[in-house]
């Protein structure tokens, strides 16, 4: 099963929110959509799914032109991240819902939704009502409803954004193993990079309504095609500024430089943006080579076991992010350390170069 996309748009009252998009999704691992609120990864989904015309372009699916057919007719489930439930509905009527539309018979609707139940952890609340579950209970009878419709495309967009932080954990590492083997095509949309990274898969970068990049997702974090992408693929905000490469030299604006290796030592002469990932800023010295950086502190957070730091250098602001609590002030001058050889390079038109 596959889904394919050729030259898909969208556009709304003239304005375009989906370019032209070419893109593959198959079964077998997650395919995750990841981009910033407003990227597109909804309009995207919408389309797939049918509830939002195209304007131009093609989807297929399983080989089948299924442009102009309904959402129903394309047989495919949507969990969103709010908790979409029959308010008046048990839980079981409403994992049975889907299947009492198709027309299927009573003893395999039984079948279906006692087998998705035991799946989720929900048998012993069949017979209650949305309003008497938690929140992480409601979308677990949700993802219910998507495995036994047993469907050939589930589309999840943010399905666990609203839930705490324990219950995402716990369904984030389910979610692979729920729709393993079920041959269906899962779409999963995020605007968390961490999350994609969990997950797995094949990750679609997006960005203004267009895909920058696809690829297994370890992949693409390690090489990102572009600035665009390495932005998109890092949270905190990657750090990205101009250098001057000189010889085997890279300086930046503020006159911190250092010794260029590895493929960036073959660049020719001139300017380049320079990203390096906040966890390879540090507040201490970390492997031989770590260049010194100079910083004015301007917001800190400690989050779990991890501290991070926002400091000015020159007229770039930076980020780091380190274990361990880390005494910062605001205002305060502080000494921060790069590793150079965990950077990348852009040429100017924002392509990866090294």
């Amino acid at each position: 099963m596959s889904i394919e996309l050729i030259d898909a748009t969208k556009t709304v009252r003239g304005i375009t929110h989906i370019k032209p998009t070419s893109l593959v999704l198959e079964t077998g691992h997650f395919n995750v959509l990841l981009g910033q609120t407003g990227a597109g990864k909804t309009s995207l989904i919408k389309l797939m799914a049918g509830l939002d015309p195209l304007a131009s372009g093609q989807i297929n699916m399983d080989g089948q032109d299924v442009s102009r057919l309904s959402t129903q007719k394309r047989n495919i489930s949507l969990v969103h991240q709010f908790f979409v439930n029959y308010p008046h509905m048990t839980v079981f009527d409403n994992i049975a819902s889907p299947l009492r539309v198709a027309g299927m018979a009573k003893s395999e609707i039984e079948g279906r939704v006692q087998e998705a139940a035991d799946i989720l952890q929900l048998g012993p609340m069949l017979s209650r009502r949305p309003q008497e579950l938690s929140g992480g209970q409601q979308q677990r009878c949700a993802l219910a409803r998507a495995i036994a419709k047993e469907s050939r495309a589930v589309f999840l967009d943010e399905p666990l954004a609203n839930l705490d932080y324990k219950l995402r954990e716990e369904l984030r590492e389910q979610l692979p193993e729920l729709f393993a083997g079920r041959g269906a095509v899962v779409v999963y949309a995020t605007s968390e990079p961490e999350e994609a990274l969990l997950l797995g898969g094949r990750t679609a970068l997006m960005d203004d309504g267009v895909v920058t990049q696809f690829g297994p997702t370890a992949e693409i974090y390690r090489r990102p095609a572009t600035l665009t992408a390495a932005r998109v693929f890092s949270d905190p905000p990657i750090n990205a500024a101009e250098v001057v490469k000189t010889g085997t030299q890279a300086c930046l604006a503020t006159g911190v430089s250092w010794e260029v290796t590895g493929a960036a030592a073959g660049l020719a002469d001139g300017l380049y943006t320079m990203a390096i990932r906040p966890h390879h800023v540090t507040p201490v010295p970390g492997a031989d080579g770590s260049v010194a950086l100079n910083g004015v502190v301007q917001v800190t957070e400690l989050s779990g076991s991890e501290s991070s730091a926002h400091f000015q250098m020159g007229d770039d602001g930076w980020v780091s992010l380190a274990h361990g609590v880390h005494p910062y002030e605001v205002g305060e001058d502080h000494a921060f350390y790069m590793d150079p050889s965990k950077a990348f390079y852009f040429a100017p038109d924002g392509s990866l170069v090294a």
